[in-house]
């Protein structure tokens, strides 16, 4: 495949991504304007939903964006015929989530409904919207954010591990029902990636400690080295791919990571 090829693999193709005004689902919807789709961006923040419009406008692609709450099942319906009626999704980027860090005794009721609604129930919504389309044509690649922790839990995150556990359940089951009509359903699951969430939620002092600690890599991951997994998964690259989990953790589910002690020798 040629470079000029390589960059427009999408060209025409209408992409849904949810969360996608800013961190990784922002720079996800960015990664596929280069490659020349039609975008449509679901987020909660109206002022980051204009933001991330101007942003991507600029290069001169098609964006629309819609204020949507993908725990509100009438909210995501609504939108998601709206953005139909646009032109037909081709590729959803199941993105929108939420994490919180908590322990297990001190989780309420409330803060487990809300993460588990985004995170898992939120995306069943979408996902379910959008394939409904999908499956009357036929066709449609669709790529959800797991999360390392889906895989192998950490402490303090009980909800949050839980909701990405059922995401990579839903992947592998969503997969099963749709491959005979041809509609591709995988998972990309980041480790310790640094974005504004993230950001906003741990000190650089203990992204360090994290990070000397668990990444065989010696450092966080970024949103622009996750982004491009997405793309590869959308992709005819990826074409005999369906029920797939892609981790990107920077080494640290391969096992314990060595002390200096070791590596040393």
């Amino acid at each position: 495949m040629s470079e000029e090829s390589h960059r427009v693999r999408f060209a025409g193709k209408h992409v849904l991504i949810t969360g996608g005004a800013r961190g990784i689902g922002l720079e996800i919807a960015s990664q596929f304007a280069r490659e020349k789709a039609i975008i449509s961006l679901f987020d909660t923040h109206r002022q980051n939903l204009a933001a991330a419009a101007e942003k991507i406008a600029a290069t001169g692609i098609k964006v629309y964006t819609y204020q949507v709450d993908v725990s509100n099942r009438q909210q995501v319906l609504e939108a998601v015929e709206r953005v139909e009626a646009t032109a037909p999704i081709d590729v959803l980027i199941n993105n929108a989530g939420i994490g919180r860090e908590t322990p297990f005794l001190e989780i309420t009721e409330k803060e487990w409904k809300e993460i588990l609604d985004v995170n898992l129930t939120g995306m069943f919504y979408v996902a379910q919207a959008v394939c409904r389309y999908m499956y009357s044509r036929k066709k449609g690649v669709v790529v959800n954010m797991g999360s390392k922790n889906g895989l192998d839990g950490e402490y303090g995150y009980a909800h949050y591990n839980a909701s990405k556990g059922g995401v990579i359940m839903l992947t592998k089951t969503m997969a099963l029902e749709f491959a005979h009509i041809g509609i591709r359903v995988n998972a990309v699951c980041p480790g310790y990636i640094q974005t504004p969430m993230s950001m906003e939620i741990d000190p650089p002092e203990f992204t360090q400690q994290f990070v000397d600690k668990y990444i065989p890599l010696n450092r966080a991951g970024s949103v622009e080295e996750v982004a491009p997994a997405f793309l590869f998964l959308a992709s005819e690259e990826s074409s005999f791919m369906t029920g797939q989990i892609l981790i990107l953790d920077g080494g640290q589910l391969a096992g314990q990571k060595p002390g200096n002690e070791l590596l040393k020798k």
